[in-house]
């Protein structure tokens, strides 16, 4: 079995072309996860877009296809209607409610298409666009176990872990984590041990190889925008380091954050797990990156 992940789209809130973005790039929420045949798309902001012009130039170009959304927000549904794939009769794109009688995704996508919003009526895709659901938020698609489980967003959101032959991928933006006592977050030089995050999103990420995760913001940056929905990269690596992740992927990049900004946040990460004498591997996700597992 072999697993691979790649970064389509790593920004948040707006895509952010320029200079300052060249490296983790601009474009908004999409990742493709592969296990053997099996092909998942989590979200389906702008990075889409180039998922779709890549998967027509493979040898063997998937007819089935998974789309996991996260929750509504623009950023994360605005490139379907540029996805390729979906003109192209003979694909089959399964999109996922939570559970059985939740159609809510699939009707975001069709109401981003009506006249008001985009030239191209959904109705004029080609492909079958089935409204599909997970069992009361878990289900096994051809092998892979696929879970969803609810995080702290205005709105709401969900998470997605991503199971198959011991290999474990979550997908995790779009969250703020929030102290477990409530107070303000310490100053990181005094802490003796990681910052605790709610129990059930520990487990939810227990062990996982790869874990994609929300971290917008510094400490300083979070002070200010509390409940805004997004948690301080800090935060995300001790939740990281108390379920014993192997690679964190620092996730949901500020559309104001350069690649500086970004290289920093990671560099604060690698040191806080060196702090907490954590073997965690912190890196940025990087749009064009494909990771194998």
């Amino acid at each position: 079995m072999a697993a691979f992940v790649t970064f389509w789209g790593t920004r948040g809130s707006i895509p952010t072309p320029g200079n300052s973005t060249r490296v983790y790039g601009g474009n908004t929420l999409c990742i493709e996860v592969r296990f053997d045949d099996t092909l998942f798309i989590c979200d389906a902001g702008s990075g889409i877009r180039g998922l779709g012009n890549d998967l027509l130039t493979r040898e063997r170009p998937p007819d089935e296809l998974h789309l996991l959304i996260t929750h509504a927000h623009w950023d994360h549904i605005q490139g379907f209607p540029f996805f390729a794939p979906a003109y192209i009769a003979d694909t089959n794109i399964r999109v996922y409610g939570a559970s059985s009688g939740d159609h809510s995704r699939h009707r975001l996508l069709s109401g981003q298409m009506t006249s008001a919003y985009f030239p191209v009526g959904f109705g004029e895709l080609r492909a079958e666009i089935i409204d599909d659901h997970l069992d009361d938020g878990a289900k096994d698609i051809n092998g892979v176990h696929v879970t969803c489980f609810p995080l702290n967003h205005p709105g709401g959101a969900f998470g997605y872990t991503l199971e198959k032959d011991g290999t474990k991928i979550v997908y995790l933006t779009d969250n703020e984590i929030v102290h477990v006592n409530g107070e303000a977050l310490p100053d990181p030089r005094q802490e003796t041990k990681p910052r605790s995050a709610p129990a059930k999103l520990v487990d939810a990420v227990r062990n996982a190889d790869l874990l994609i995760a929300d971290a917008q913001y510094t400490d300083e940056e979070y002070a200010s925008k509390v409940g805004w929905g997004h948690s301080s990269c800090l935060t995300v690596a001790d939740l990281a380091i108390q379920a014993g992740v192997t690679k964190l992927a620092l996730f949901h990049h500020d559309p104001a954050t350069s690649d500086l900004s970004v290289d920093e946040r990671v560099k604060s990460c690698v040191d806080r797990a060196t702090q907490f004498k954590s073997d965690l591997f912190t890196f940025g996700a990087r749009e064009g990156v494909t990771l194998k597992f």
